[in-house]
């Protein structure tokens, strides 16, 4: 009923930026809180940021200062812009979306992962 589609990882080096994407698409009556997740080889999938409809942010403390989300709820896309990049950020990059069908039930729907890749 939702798909999501992610876009923008890659490899970067230490201290580079990307800038990632996730676009939702289906049937819904509405979007409303969308976040980033990440899950790093050997650990469990951690919080990294939340957006909700009216755009309030949350962050995780150790993206603080260096990444930014953001939505464009015309296009139903929501957006990670990475700054500062440490090789501890290489992981894969879940975006969620929280969404109120027409039956008025809160869904959770996950992206494919983005895998983002950072060098020393």
């Amino acid at each position: 009923q939702v798909q999501l589609v992610e876009s923008g990882g890659g490899l970067v080096q230490a201290g580079g930026s990307l800038r990632l994407s996730c676009a939702a698409s289906g049937r819904f009556f509405r979007i409303n809180v969308m976040g980033w997740y990440r899950q790093a080889p050997g650990k469990q999938r951690e919080l990294v940021a939340t957006i909700s409809s009216s755009g309030i942010t949350d962050y995780a403390d150790f993206v603080k200062g260096r990444f930014t989300i953001s939505r464009d709820n015309a296009k139903n896309t929501v957006y990670l812009q990475m700054n500062s990049l440490k090789p501890e950020d290489t992981a894969v990059y879940y975006c969620k979306v929280v969404v109120t069908t027409y039956s008025f039930v809160n869904n959770n729907y996950w992206g494919q992962g983005t895998q983002v890749t950072v060098s020393s």
